[in-house]
């Protein structure tokens, strides 16, 4: 299995979504985030056929395997082990941790989203490998998305928990350095991201941002 605290140390977890990609397709959005230095990248769409979902899938598990940055399906297990992605994320609603190990075998990282302290419980007991906590902030990304948890809850979770936390959810340059300063490996953000005019300088002002904090 990947060392996915290695690398979620490295701060920023890219998200695809096509839809608010200003016009690019996920297969160039992508590539700008590897050029830029992003090592972990969640395909995230929800209304692709499978069919598409799998064939976006293995073009950018070939782009991550070539730059050394690790792919991950959201949701989806039978694409994620098809095209051998490095792992797969989770929500509330689908499959619970222990049973996608037992699909996906022990090599697979997990990912599960948790927006309570009892859902987080749940998926560390299952054998999650990092918990997904938000939405942090308020968010129009993702529609069934809840209510925001707030940066004192994403801290609590942080501390009960002793595997990686991500935050996820209206993260964007403004507000990355009080996310950091609650202790996740690192932030997971869509729009910010795919959405930028340009991706390479705005990964980069992220770590600045991030890297001024770590000094």
């Amino acid at each position: 299995m990947v060392d996915v605290y290695q690398v979620l140390q490295t701060g920023i977890y890219g998200i695809t979504c096509e839809s608010i990609s200003a016009g690019r397709t996920n297969i160039e959005v992508v590539q700008q985030l590897l050029d830029a230095g992003v090592k972990i990248i969640q395909y995230r769409e929800k209304d692709k056929t499978k069919r598409e979902k799998y064939q976006q899938c293995l073009t950018l598990r070939s782009l991550c395997d070539a730059a050394g940055a690790l792919f991950i399906v959201n949701d989806d297990v039978d694409i994620a082990m098809a095209i051998k992605a490095g792992g797969v994320h989770v929500g509330q609603d689908d499959l619970p941790a222990d049973v996608v190990r037992a699909i996906v075998g022990p090599d697979m990282v997990i990912g599960v989203s948790a927006g309570t302290p009892n859902e987080a419980a749940i998926a560390v007991a299952q054998g999650a490998n990092y918990l997904g906590v938000g939405p942090v902030f308020p968010t129009g990304t993702k529609l069934d998305a809840g209510d925001a948890v707030g940066l004192a809850n994403l801290a609590q979770m942080v501390q009960m928990y002793n595997i990686p936390v991500v935050a996820i959810g209206g993260i964007n340059e403004k507000n990355i350095m009080d996310v950091h300063q609650c202790g996740v490996a690192c932030a997971a953000m869509v729009s910010t991201l795919v959405g930028a005019t340009d991706i390479k300088e705005t990964v980069s002002t992220i770590w600045r941002i991030i890297n001024s904090d770590r000094r």
